[in-house]
């Protein structure tokens, strides 16, 4: 059910970054013209352009979280104005702050859960529909049931559990309370840099909420911050799906092309592939190869040295090593090479899988489903004189893996040498 393997440090960084420097900002006192000028206009800005950016994108559930997060600013920051023109809140103000602060989590906590499943323009529709019915029902109410509302919002219907450091209204806080949990299960279940930033930026509303009519531009800062967080998520996912493999979880090709380019003078390039990959396909199915892939590209993300592993497409790898001699990567390349070869697979069956990890690791203990040995070949290739720039390495890499295979598969062959060394067999 969760996917503990899956949690990255990485997918909350951005938002805490965000979140902090939002913080960091509220609290200043003294702010010049020119950043007064700027929080007045950013969240606009950023409702603008993170906006645009996903509706070009078609991620209609992050743009839905935005405007959300919109539309309460709007709300709150008319009341805001009006208290620092006039020096007193209007006389609306109790009632739409409370909506505000109940509304606002709960449309956000749905928007954060609700999935696109269907056709985009229903999908679309829908949300719309959604928005727009909750909307009019609270202004039609706050319209013509003001006293009344207020009075509903602000009763404390649980005394026992009512604190004096609440300054929100009481159902404010269960409610929260409901969104946080249901956003947890939602990244244990799918671990997102996008589910991480919802989670980031519910905290960064609850933060905010209290502090709206006690610190100058919170509201404008704290807005455009969860905005910009949901924005950023949205690029951060983006560049996973162009540089990061989805099967392996590896950085793919288009990263490796990349990380060529920043190669120093000395570095290591070593091309892997996988033995008789086609055999497994077509005995097995394509859900066995890419069982193989993912134990493959596990045992090569293990490679020390300070190797980094790359799929390069298909049932090839690349290593590539940094500062590096070929003598010194070979018997770190040799040793996965080596885990690879010892590792036996046993073969899922599909039609049953277990419920849990628990009933997996026992199913693993017997023959059900079968069992399999992986094996790879590895072309080995350092940066020589004639060899200058990383594709001519790559290259030599790709001709020292052609020379494994036909050296008998399952070995280690650098490019250029001939004298053997152990298990390694050299061309």
């Amino acid at each position: 059910m969760f996917r503990l393997n899956a949690v990255r440090a990485s997918h909350f960084l951005p938002s805490l970054f965000l979140l902090l420097a939002g913080l960091a900002a509220a609290y200043v006192r003294d702010l010049s013209v020119f950043f007064t000028s700027l929080f007045n206009v950013l969240p606009t800005l950023v409702l603008l352009l993170g906006g645009a950016y996903c509706a070009v994108y078609r991620r209609q559930r992050e743009l839905f979280l935005m405007v959300t997060v919109y539309i309460a600013y709007f709300l709150l920051d008319t009341q805001t104005d009006y208290y620092r023109d006039n020096g007193r809140v209007r006389e609306d103000a109790a009632v739409v702050f409370h909506l505000v602060c109940l509304l606002l989590p709960a449309l956000y906590g749905l928007f954060g859960l609700w999935q696109e499943r269907t056709h985009l323009a229903q999908d679309l529709l829908a949300r719309f529909a959604v928005l727009f019915a909750v909307g009019s029902v609270a202004l039609a109410l706050e319209q013509s049931f003001p006293e009344a509302l207020l009075g509903w919002l602000a009763e404390i219907r649980w005394p026992s559990l009512h604190g004096q450091w609440m300054s929100l209204i009481q159902m404010v806080y269960p409610l929260f309370f409901l969104v946080l949990v249901l956003l947890v299960v939602q990244y244990l279940r799918e671990p997102r840099p996008l589910h991480a930033a919802q989670l980031i930026g519910l905290i960064g509303i609850f933060w905010m909420l209290p502090k709206t009519f006690i610190l100058p531009f919170t509201l404008n800062i704290m807005c455009s911050q969860v905005m910009l967080m949901i924005a950023a998520a949205v690029s951060h996912e983006a560049y996973q799906m162009a540089f990061r493999d989805e099967l392996t979880g590896l950085p793919g090709r288009r990263a490796l092309n990349e990380r060529m380019q920043r190669l120093g003078r000395n570095y290591v390039i070593a091309m892997t592939d996988v033995d008789h990959f086609k055999k497994f396909n077509d005995t097995h199915g394509h859900d066995v190869g890419d069982q193989v892939l993912r134990l493959v590209a596990s045992r090569l993300s293990k490679v020390s040295g300070g190797g980094r592993a790359y799929r390069y497409g298909g049932e090839e790898f690349a290593l590539v090593f940094a500062g590096k001699t070929a003598e010194e990567c070979v018997p770190h390349v040799e040793a996965v090479r080596e885990m690879i070869a010892n590792y036996t697979m046993h073969l899922r069956d599909q039609s049953n899988r277990p419920q849990d990890d628990t009933a997996g690791r026992q199913r693993r203990s017997g023959s059900a489903g079968g069992t399999v040995s992986v094996t790879i070949s590895i072309g080995v290739a350092e940066r020589q004189a004639e060899h200058r720039n990383p594709e001519e390495v790559l290259k030599c890499a790709d001709q020292a893996l052609y020379s494994a295979k036909g050296a008998g598969r399952n070995c280690v062959m650098v490019h250029g040498q001939q004298s053997q060394r152990g298990a390694v067999r050299m061309s």
